[in-house]
């Protein structure tokens, strides 16, 4: 099948934190109602080159799929990038932007009847914040969801007000963020490892495992779970971004 694109127009922009922003793009509703599922990405084509590798980013879509053709998508800028420097300082509200999908296996499982651990590193939260946005707006019973956040600072957690609130709301969801550069009472200091090795150190078939970071962070989480906690490679998902 060809591939399919639709345009985008920015909605809104703001800032999560000094280097990441939140990006709402609204699709024309004569285009149709854009079906994703919660974990899904879309891929922009952004006019800043001619090479696809420098054109063409990749992000997970932060809202779930309940809300009609507005898609939310959490940006950090890289210093060096071509398509981060334009949706930072060219784009602006009314600018349309073209892009495909939603692509991605890397989403929401069908049974919830498991533990669900969800572990990330900075906007590796974004599909994970459409899972739960997904969960929360359908009322879905689920088992358990462990949401592990690591970040360096307090002034990088993304979207902490949500996660507080939801567990404060449902008892079946925690929130767990660790620093890395930061000590702060309340908050774990050092790296998100420490707190899946400590917690879920006695493996449970009922039990799965998402992961969503830079590649350094997903390779010493696979192994931890693999090699030293001894889980099954079934129990284990991942998506790389960056």
């Amino acid at each position: 099948m060809p591939t399919v694109w639709y345009q985008g127009r920015v909605a809104a922009m703001s800032h999560l934190s000094k280097t990441t922003m939140e990006m709402k793009l609204e699709i024309d509703q004569a285009e149709g109602v854009f079906d994703f599922l919660p974990g899904q990405f879309i891929t922009m084509d952004l006019p800043v080159s001619e090479k696809r590798l420098h054109r063409w980013r990749s992000y997970s879509i932060a809202n779930g799929p309940d809300e009609s053709n507005i898609l939310e998508l959490c940006i950090v800028r890289s210093p060096e990038g071509l398509g981060t420097k334009y949706l930072f300082e060219e784009v602006k509200i009314g600018t349309m932007i073209k892009f495909k999908g939603p692509d991605g296996g890397f989403v929401l499982p069908d049974d919830l009847s498991a533990e669900i651990i969800m572990v990330c590193t900075g906007t590796g939260v974004a599909p994970f914040r459409s899972m739960i946005n997904y969960i929360k707006a359908n009322k879905l019973p689920f088992k358990g969801i462990h949401l592990i956040f690591g970040t360096r600072s307090e002034e990088n957690i993304l979207y902490r007000e949500e996660f507080e609130m939801f567990s404060k709301e449902n008892p079946l969801f925690r929130y767990s963020v660790a620093f890395s550069r930061e000590s702060k009472p309340g908050y774990h200091h050092g790296y998100i490892h420490d707190i899946y090795l400590k917690e879920y150190n006695h493996p449970h078939a009922k039990r799965q495992f998402y992961i969503c970071g830079w590649s350094k962070m997903i390779d010493e989480a696979v192994a931890n779970l693999l090699i030293n906690l001894k889980y099954d490679k079934s129990q284990i998902h991942y998506e790389l971004y960056g």
